[in-house]
This record gives C-alpha cells, structure tokens and sequence, in this order.
C-alpha cells in the first residue's frame, strides 16, 4: 500500500469583526448582580465587539460568517466557483432575526449564496475548537487526493449570551461568569495543496476528553428566554486540565521521534479564552517541554473571547498588522469545551490576508 506524500497549506484568510465596541467598564454597568467585579483585571479583557441588531446590518451568526467567507475570497486566487468544499464551524447558529437554525446547514446556505455551487458542503461542532476541526477535516481530505481545495469558516454572534448573564448573574462565583468575556466576530481560511514545504501544514491532530463536557455547556437559560453559557472555571482550568495539551502534543511528537524544542515554533497561539488564561498555559507548557515558549500572539484585550474563530481571527490580526511575519512556524492550540485540545503546526509563507 503506498502512502500519500500529499499535504496542505493555508491559501487565504479573511476575517470580520463588528464595528461596535463595547467597553467591560459599560458591559458590567448593565450587570446588576456584579458591581464590585474587577471583570477587566481578571479576565485581561478591556472591550469586544458586538453586533449590529438590525436587520440591515447583517451581523447575526450567519451575516458573520457570510463576510468573513468573502474576504477571505477576496485575498485568494480561487473563485467561489472553484472551491471543492465548504465546512460551516459555527458554534452559534442565529439567522433571519435571532433563530437558531439547524436545518438547511449553514455550510449549504454560504455555498450557495457565494455561488460555490458545486462545492460539498456540510456543518461541524466542535465548540470553540470548530474552525480546528473543520481544517483537520479539510486538510485529511486534501491529503487524500479527495478534494483540492476548501473554505472553513465560522460566525460567532457570542454576546448572545452575556446579554442572558447580564440579567441573571447574581455574584461572580455564578456559572454563567465566564459569559462577559465574549465577543462576536467570524474567521474564514481557505486550504489547498502544499507543493513547498515552506509553506505548509505540518500536522493537526486533536482529543476529546469527553468526561469534562458538563464542565462547559450551552443550552437555552434555564430562568428566562435567552441562550446561555454555563461553566465551572474552577474545574475548566485546573494544572491537569492545563496539562493536557503538552501531555497530547508531547506524544505526538514522540511518535516522531521528535521534542518540542526541535519544531523551532516562532509564535504560539493559544485559545483566547483571557490574558491570564493564556498566561498560565504558556507557563504550563513550558514546564512540561522544558523550554522556552515562543512569542505569544493574542488579540482577546479588545475582541474578547470570540469562540471558535479566535485562533484565525488572532492570526489574521496579527499578520496584517505586520506583529507576526510571513515565512514563520505557528503553533496553534486549541482549549474547547469538551473537552478538546490538540495542536496545529504550519509554516505560512504566501497566505493571503
């Protein structure tokens, strides 16, 4: 049996992000049950976006998603026409006046409005690791010869449910805390085939560690009409839920007869769930490999935690404000509910942006 000596790439990249901003400061000046919370020096988040209400705006779950999918057309030699895939990551899921919609799939209603007509096209969730599993998916069938090329995109109208919080929460110890930390945004990443290895997807592997799930859970408020987010942060970040990923990655390597020192990462992207979040990764995971991280890029002081988007969204950001370069090795690692973590490994040298 031969292997396939295929790989993929990053093609282009797009991204969205409302106009409107809204400071912590004004966000817990909505919150009655927490008015004493210094919600901006434990989370490192200063201000979000948050969508438009209006119908004209076209900034519910689906317009997101519909914007950044055609930016990141814009930035890409590929018509929508020519594209082989599309993969829907959204974790919220509103459209046409605040309905969560299932059915069609978003992927079937993105396809057809940008005219990818003979694209296949199906949805994913995954929580925050969505986008992840979407160009896990991509990439093992470009890999496979089975398609040539594909877009994986993602809207997230997430303020959604610190609209619910800020009417529920009682004190900072509620489980629905960790819901003024969202923002909304959309991400979009166009894959196809590697011909160098400069530019390349090296691996994406990921694990579930489906016995943590209650730990972080979305579902209708149990108390009024809105969506919400319930979670124990306590539980969610302990030193051997943080130890996760270097436990996975470190293996993964190892299989490969290689260390983490040995990639030679030039930036590291961690799940933008808070600055100190991720400071406390990094620190765990320079304990664990024993070595330096490499630069941290992050974005969540002024978008929030935008959910499954965060990862493309922070390297979006950064490559186009000239902070992180092309031609450089990313590590990108997700920490979703589920719980799901794993690890991205790509150089990117021509990415459209």
């Amino acid at each position: 049996m031969t292997t396939s000596t295929r790989s993929s790439r990053f093609e282009a990249l797009g991204a969205y992000l409302p106009p409107t901003v809204l400071s912590t400061a004004d966000l817990l000046a909505r919150v009655s049950g927490t008015p004493d919370v210094d919600l901006e020096r434990i989370t490192g988040v200063a201000e979000r976006r948050v969508y438009d209400p209006s119908p004209q705006a076209g900034e519910d779950s689906y317009g997101l998603a519909l914007k950044a999918a055609r930016e990141c057309l814009a930035n890409s030699r590929y018509a929508a026409a020519e594209l082989d895939v599309v993969i829907s990551a959204s974790i919220t899921r509103f459209k046409d006046g605040g309905r969560f919609t299932f059915e069609p799939s978003f992927a079937r209603m993105l396809s057809q409005e940008l005219g990818a007509d003979a694209a296949i096209h199906f949805d994913v969730s995954n929580a925050c690791a969505g986008m992840m599993t979407g160009v896990y998916l991509l990439d093992r069938m470009i890999r496979a010869g089975v398609v040539r090329n594909g877009l994986v995109v993602s809207g997230e109208q997430a303020t959604k449910i610190s609209e619910t919080a800020a009417v529920e929460l009682t004190d900072s110890y509620d489980p629905q805390f960790a819901s003024l930390s969202v923002g909304d945004s959309a991400a979009a990443v166009i894959l196809d085939e590697s011909v160098d290895e400069a530019d390349r997807i090296h691996y994406v592997d990921l694990m579930t560690c489906a016995e943590y799930a209650h730990l972080c859970m979305g579902m209708p408020s149990d108390r009024t009409q809105g969506i919400a987010l319930y979670t124990d942060n306590k539980q969610m970040h302990t030193r051997d839920r943080l130890r996760l990923w270097p436990s996975f990655h470190g293996d993964l390597l190892a299989k490969q007869g290689r260390t983490f020192a040995d990639e030679g990462f030039d930036y590291i992207i961690q799940h933008q769930v808070g600055t100190r979040f991720v400071e406390f990764v990094n620190a765990t995971g320079e304990e664990e490999f024993g070595v330096a991280m490499p630069p941290s890029l992050n974005v969540v002081a002024w978008t929030g935690n935008t959910a499954s988007t965060a990862h493309f969204l922070t390297l979006q950001q950064h490559l186009k404000a000239g902070s992180a370069r092309q031609g450089a090795k990313f590590l990108l690692v997700p920490a979703a509910s589920g719980v799901v973590t794993g690890a991205l490994s790509a150089t990117i040298s021509t990415l459209g942006v």
